[in-house]
């Protein structure tokens, strides 16, 4: 008995070593580290109905390795975007709204945060220390680094790629930092970001050309003289030639981007996630050590905060298809891809409609529908039908009665979802403390399964590219 024990002990510590070599060998030159801002299961689960259908398949979902995210911060149960992001590209957990930063960096002041008029960051001591991130170690290793997102590019996600601050609202610090000869250039990046894509050009312009910078910086005119190509419209960019471009940064918005809905229906010159995504691959494929790419669907986030599932999910599907262009990009002999959210919200799928229903519709009854042949509106206890995606809660005071939704387009662009807390303001549903959802693909990707924190996902990627 106790020779087959041992023979079982020895067997199992061969394949959790043969398990972990398979992971920690360094065979991904290459990561694409894709991150769906509050991208949690519901919005996965709804976005592949609104775009394939119940027994349809995302792209993202094709990935073979698959996990389970769990995300609370070091302060809280649910976390903010700082310090989700940030633990997944340092691997500390760290406070709320703290950027890349050491666990014990606080983020506010007693009650008010580490800013001040100039937004100056972080106390010159006493208030923790810059951790490293993936793209500042990949950097290092000799490969190209880019961050791509359909925000702000000083927003929390990815700044945490790049950026060190105790307040994730100190956006000309973190801009600063991205740009070599400002004064407040983040060293570890060497040379500088090889790509940066997004939002945010206020942030890069001084208050005198209609930005928000007091210090009378212009951090655009910095980066070409620094060498880099600089494009603010989706023409600009699609005219960019990879193959003779090394350094690429372009701000298509003074803010965040536009949600992917009002980009087609105005027409408007911003390139899509996709757009950007390619000609960021397509840069960095010119280093052959390799590269590290961040791509962020950041404006997932927005949609949902705001209780407006439609535009939620029009931003899904965009990210998809970011996903779906870079895989037709690479080779995942050497590439890992890893796809991820930062945390959940409260959106909720509910009800017992009939398969086929449409996501943004109403609720059926599935009961009535088959007795009388045809669907039938589910009603709660109003006698008032709902619609199948509602949040826990979000913006707008407690109506004494609920709207009679029978006659209402619940699938219009603009409408917003029921909520069960009213919050007060718009814009104000809170994230949601679930887990998450992760797939993997690509060289490196075997290490990420089971429940994991998200803090370990840094080491399963630091291991996959050797670094």
């Amino acid at each position: 008995m106790k020779k087959a024990l041992h023979h079982i002990t020895r067997t199992a510590a061969l394949l959790l070593a043969t398990t972990s070599a398979s992971w920690a060998a360094g065979e991904a030159t290459n990561v694409i580290f894709f991150l769906g801002d509050g991208m949690g299961p519901t919005t996965v689960t709804a976005s592949r109905i609104y775009k394939v259908g119940e027994a349809g398949q995302l792209t993202m979902e094709s990935l073979r390795r698959t996990a389970r995210i769990r995300t609370f911060s070091n302060d809280a149960q649910t976390t903010d975007s700082a310090p989700s992001m940030a633990a997944y590209m340092t691997g500390v957990k760290m406070n709320n709204e703290v950027i890349s930063m050491s666990a014990d960096t606080h983020a506010y002041n007693g009650t008010k945060p580490y800013l001040n008029g100039t937004d100056s960051a972080c106390p010159a001591s006493g208030n923790g220390q810059s951790v490293p991130t993936l793209l500042e170690l990949a950097k290092a290793a000799g490969k190209s680094v880019g961050a791509v997102t359909t925000t702000r590019v000083t927003h929390a996600t990815p700044a945490a790629t790049f950026a060190h601050v105790c307040h994730r609202d100190a956006e000309n610090t973190i801009a600063a930092q991205a740009v070599p000869g400002s004064g407040l250039f983040n060293p570890a990046l060497g040379t500088g970001l090889d790509v940066l894509l997004g939002g945010g050009a206020k942030f890069f312009l001084p208050t005198t050309a209609g930005g928000k910078r007091s210090d009378g910086q212009d951090l655009t005119a910095l980066l070409q003289k620094a060498g880099y190509q600089y494009v603010s419209t989706g023409t600009q960019l699609q005219a960019v030639n990879p193959a003779s471009t090394t350094k690429l940064v372009g701000l298509f918005n003074k803010d965040h981007l536009n949600y992917e809905l009002d980009r087609v229906k105005k027409q408007l010159d911003e390139p899509s996630l996709a757009d950007m995504t390619e000609k960021a691959i397509k840069v960095l494929q010119n280093n052959g050590k390799g590269y590290f790419l961040m791509v962020e669907g950041g404006r997932i986030d927005h949609a949902l905060h705001g209780t407006n599932a439609k535009r939620a999910l029009e931003d899904t599907v965009a990210f998809d298809n970011a996903i779906a262009r870079a895989l037709s990009l690479v080779d995942l002999k050497n590439t890992l891809i890893v796809v991820t959210a930062d945390h959940d919200h409260t959106m909720a799928f509910n009800g017992y409609a009939q398969r086929g229903t449409p996501i943004l519709g109403k609720s059926t009854d599935i009961k009535a529908s088959s007795v009388q042949g045809q669907p039938v509106l589910a009603q709660a206890a109003d006698g008032k039908p709902y619609t199948t995606l509602v949040f826990g809660n979000g913006g707008g005071p407690r109506k004494a009665v609920r709207d009679d939704l029978t006659s209402v387009d619940t699938a219009a662009d603009d409408y917003l979802q029921e909520v069960g807390i009213p919050l007060g303001s718009p814009g104000s549903e809170t994230h949601g403390g679930g887990d998450v959802m992760l797939f993997a693909g690509g060289a490196g990707s075997n290490g990420f399964k089971g429940t994991m924190l998200n803090t370990k996902v840094f080491g399963r990627v630091k291991a996959a590219m050797g670094l």
